[in-house]
């Protein structure tokens, strides 16, 4: 099943990246970034933690069912501990842009095959400044997509399935962040680039399974490109054979 060879690849990025000196040195440097970020996301959720909550569901009166609203109230503060690490990860996104995640990327590439499809071919600054524009629409749909299920969650009383499915779409769109590294660095279509999501998205769903997991989120998401790239470059092989 492809949403657990996703797993897989993630797990098996993650061990080659912290096993390679130069992908040790980069995803570390992502994953300081990321760390503090989600610690001061993830504080001031817990400070603000009564409100949300409050604002959500007031709190009931009536014994019998209190302990149904402390539950839900620990739920919602789990889920939002889970997407302030998904922030924090974008705001190191925002911080490194493509550069980090695109050496990542190369190296590799580079272990795999002897060097990038692309090598001595495109200057690499025409190369990272598609690279930057290709983050706009890349961003802007995952956005637009999450806030939709976010007020249908807000409107409906499907607010605890919509949460949970919005943080799987958020994790399968981060997971895409990191596959479409090699395919945009060729110049690809977007468009084909976005199939390609499409036609493999329990594969990025269950790349980013491990984007759920709390702390331990972190880490994959810092190596997260190594793992990516290789399914990438394996996927695209396989169709070469057939």
């Amino acid at each position: 099943m492809q949403i657990i060879d996703g797993v897989k690849y993630n797990l098996k990025g993650l061990k080659i990246g912290l096993k390679t000196p130069k992908l040790l040195l980069l995803g570390m440097l992502r994953f300081i970034v990321v760390v503090a970020a989600a610690v001061g996301l993830a504080s001031i959720i817990l400070i603000y933690q009564n409100d949300i909550i409050t604002a959500v569901w007031t709190k009931p009166e009536n014994m019998w069912i209190i302990w149904l609203w402390y539950l839900v109230s620990w739920l919602i503060t789990l889920i939002l501990i889970i997407l302030s690490t998904v922030l924090s990860y974008l705001i190191s996104q925002i911080v490194f842009a493509v550069v980090i995640m695109d050496l990542m990327s190369r190296i590799t590439e580079n272990m795999k095959n002897g060097k990038p499809a692309d090598e001595n071919k495109i200057p690499y600054f025409t190369q990272l400044v598609f690279l930057i524009r290709q983050e706009i629409p890349r961003a802007i749909i995952p956005i637009v997509i999450l806030l939709v299920l976010s007020v249908i969650g807000w409107l409906t009383p499907l607010g605890p399935f919509i949460t949970v499915l919005t943080s799987v779409t958020a994790a399968a769109f981060l997971s895409w962040d990191n596959t479409d590294l090699v395919p945009a660095r060729r110049y690809i279509k977007f468009s084909k680039r976005f199939g390609f999501l499409m036609k493999n998205l329990s594969f990025h769903v269950g790349f980013g399974l491990l984007f759920l997991i709390p702390v331990f989120n972190i880490l994959v998401l810092s190596f997260a490109p190594v793992g990516a790239t290789l399914y990438y470059l394996d996927r695209t092989e396989k169709q070469t054979e057939s």
